[in-house]
């Protein structure tokens, strides 16, 4: 079966519907992400994006803003770029620190920090390559708190990545942030699934 690698306006639900369907659907993607989530060292956490996750964002942020048919375009465009494309993963990074000031202190150390993120899976790795639709490092060298990943595999890296209990390891390799964590078998078997 092959996954779906677009939304188009087809796929939108008119907003009354998605009010009425928001709160089971809402369940269906909290299931869907802790298959799709992982920690990095105490702040960081990288979702992994598929068809269904961006779907129900696109549909969020029409819900939140009520920008109506003239807001549908712009959403996405902005957002499709996430869904896999059958050779890649998709992540948004995110640095959740909830202390204000702490926040700013580490986000002000962490620049490019985007540009450190790595997949190894056996001796081959999958450096990340940031979305590059705006620069998410300042002058100051101060990061965003959320970034979007695309990690670009070869045949032979896919192959690895879906044999069952391979084992994948999510690096972070910034100086002020170095961190790793294997990926959970679940977590690992649902992502493989992006491959399709």
């Amino acid at each position: 079966m092959t996954a779906i690698r677009k939304v188009t306006r087809a796929d939108i639900l008119p907003l009354g519907d998605y009010g009425a369907q928001r709160s089971a659907l809402r369940r269906e993607l909290s299931a869907l992400r802790a298959t799709r989530r992982v920690e990095v060292g105490p702040f960081v956490t990288l979702s992994f994006e598929c068809y269904r996750t961006i779907w129900h964002q696109i549909h969020e942020m029409l819900f939140i803003e009520k920008g109506g048919e003239a807001q549908i375009e712009g959403e996405l465009d902005a957002y499709n770029p996430l869904i896999p494309k059958g050779d890649e993963l998709v992540a948004t990074m995110m640095i959740e620190i909830e202390d204000a000031v702490r926040r700013a202190t580490m986000l002000a150390k962490l620049g490019h920090v985007e540009d450190t993120v790595s997949l190894r899976i056996g001796s081959g790795t999958v450096m990340a390559q940031p979305e590059r639709d705006e620069e998410r490092t300042n002058a100051e060298g101060k990061t965003a708190s959320v970034h979007f990943l695309h990690f670009p595999f070869t045949r032979e890296q896919i192959s690895a990545f879906q044999a069952p209990g391979a084992e994948v390891i999510l690096a972070i390799a910034h100086p002020e942030y170095r961190h790793m964590t294997v990926l959970a078998e679940p977590v690992r078997a649902a992502l493989a699934g992006d491959f399709v």
